[in-house]
C-alpha cells in the first residue's frame, strides 16, 4: 500500500493522545515503520476538536465520521464503546483499515457483526490489546512456546484500580450500560482475558460474579445519575488445554492505581508479571529453589533494541508504539494482524459468558 498512510482518529482524549504519541515516536525509534500522515481528527465538539487538532498534530477536523471514513487509509476507532460498531463497519465496507480500542463492542452479538464485516472486506483489522506488546509479556510468550514452563496448569489474572472508591467520584459514560456495555468487566477484563488467551490458550467455560458497590454518582451539576454497570468482577475459567484459572477486576481496590498482574504455573516452572514493574518478569525455572527477577531490557529482548541501552527501562506508552508498528506494517504489507477483530470477538464472548453466569448462577460454555 502507498505511503504515507492517511490516518483518521475517531476520538481525541485519553486513547487519542496515547496513539498520537505513538505515531509521533515511530519515525525516531522505528525508522523502518510505515510513514503516516495524521489527516483528520473526528469528534462531536468542534471547539475541542480544533484545540486537539493542534495538540495531536492533525491536518483537519470533522464532526461527521460518515463523511470521512472512506477518505483515509486507516481509521483508529478510539471512541466510547457504543461507537465501536457502526463506524468500524462503515470503514470496512469502504476497505478502510480499522484499528479499534477495546473492548471491541458492548456485546458479543455486536462484535459478531464487526467480524462478519471484516470477513467481507479487503481491509486489515486490529484490536488495541497493547499489553501483548510489553517486552516482558513477549518474553513470557517465548518461554511458554519453547516449553520452558512445561504443561500449563494455572493462570491467574487481575486488573485492579481505585478511581471509584470515593462514592462522590463523578459519573462518566463508562458507568452507563447503554454507552459502555459493561463496567470493569469490559474495560479491564478485556485486557486480562486477552492475555489469558494469548499466553495460555482458548477458554472453554466460565463462572462469574459481578458487583456494583455505588448505585448512583454525581454529575458535576448538582444532579446524580445511576450506575448501571459492574464495579468489580471475579471469574473462574477452564481452558481448552485443561488448565484452570481465575480472572478478577475492580475499580474499588484501594491503593491500586493501574495494577495489572498475571501468574502462570506449569509442570516445569512459573512466571509472574506486574504492570507496576513492566520491565521485569519473575521466573521460576525448572530445578530452581525460588523465583529470579529477569530485567527484560537486553538488546535481544522483544522491541528493546529500538529504544535505550541495556537496563534503561521503558514505560506504558511504549506499548502503543509497538502495537502501532506491527499494525501499520501489516497494513502496508497486506498481511493479517493479530490481535484482530476475531480476537476481540473471542474475548467478548468470554466476557458475555461471565456476565450471564452471574445472572443465572451457573457455569457457562464459551
Amino acid at each position: 500500500m502507498r505511503e504515507p498512510l492517511d490516518i483518521g482518529f475517531l476520538g481525541y482524549r485519553f486513547m487519542g493522545k496515547a496513539h498520537a504519541n505513538a505515531l509521533e515516536r515511530l519515525p525516531m525509534f522505528f525508522p523502518d515503520a510505515p510513514k503516516t500522515n495524521r489527516d483528520v481528527l473526528i469528534g462531536r465538539d468542534e471547539a475541542a476538536l480544533s484545540e486537539a487538532k493542534e495538540t495531536l498534530g492533525f491536518d483537519r477536523i470533522s464532526t461527521d465520521w460518515e463523511a470521512v471514513v472512506d477518505e483515509v487509509d486507516v481509521l483508529y476507532n478510539l471512541g466510547p464503546n457504543f461507537l465501536h460498531r457502526e463506524p468500524s463497519i462503515a470503514a470496512l465496507e469502504s476497505d478502510t483499515h480499522v484499528f479499534c480500542e477495546k473492548p471491541i463492542a458492548r456485546s458479543a452479538s455486536e462484535a459478531q457483526t464487526m467480524v462478519e464485516a471484516d470477513a467481507e472486506s479487503d481491509a486489515i483489522t486490529g484490536m488495541a490489546f497493547n499489553y501483548r506488546f510489553v517486552p516482558a509479556i513477549q518474553y513470557a510468550k517465548r518461554l511458554i512456546e519453547a516449553g520452558e514452563l512445561g504443561e500449563i496448569h494455572h493462570f491467574r489474572g487481575r486488573y485492579l484500580q481505585d478511581w471509584l472508591v470515593d462514592p462522590e467520584a463523578e459519573w462518566s459514560w463508562r458507568l452507563d450500560k447503554e454507552s459502555a456495555g459493561s463496567g470493569v468487566l469490559g474495560d479491564l477484563g478485556a485486557h486480562t482475558t486477552d492475555l489469558a488467551r494469548f499466553l495460555v490458550g482458548d477458554i472453554d467455560r466460565v463462572t462469574g460474579h459481578l458487583r456494583t458497590f455505588v448505585d448512583e454518582r454525581p454529575t458535576g451539576d448538582g444532579e446524580t445519575k445511576p450506575v448501571t454497570v459492574d464495579d468489580a468482577y471475579s471469574a473462574s475459567v477452564e481452558f481448552v488445554n485443561g488448565a484452570i484459572g481465575t480472572l478478577e477486576g475492580s475499580r474499588f481496590s484501594t491503593g491500586h492505581k493501574n495494577d495489572h498482574s498475571i501468574e502462570i504455573e506449569g509442570s516445569k516452572g512459573s512466571i509472574r508479571f506486574s504492570l507496576n514493574r513492566l520491565n521485569e518478569l519473575e521466573l521460576l525455572s525448572e530445578g530452581a529453589r525460588g523465583f529470579e527477577t529477569v530485567l527484560v531490557t537486553d538488546p535481544d529482548d522483544p522491541y528493546v533494541d529500538h529504544w535505550w541501552p541495556p537496563g534503561h527501562v521503558i514505560g506504558w506508552e511504549h506499548t502503543f508504539v509497538h502495537e502501532n508498528y506491527e499494525f501499520l506494517n501489516a497494513v502496508v504489507d497486506d498481511k493479517p494482524y493479530t490481535p484482530s477483530f476475531l480476537d476481540g470477538y473471542s474475548a467478548q464472548r468470554i466476557l458475555d459468558a461471565i456476565e450471564v453466569s452471574d445472572e443465572i448462577g451457573e457455569w457457562m460454555d464459551v
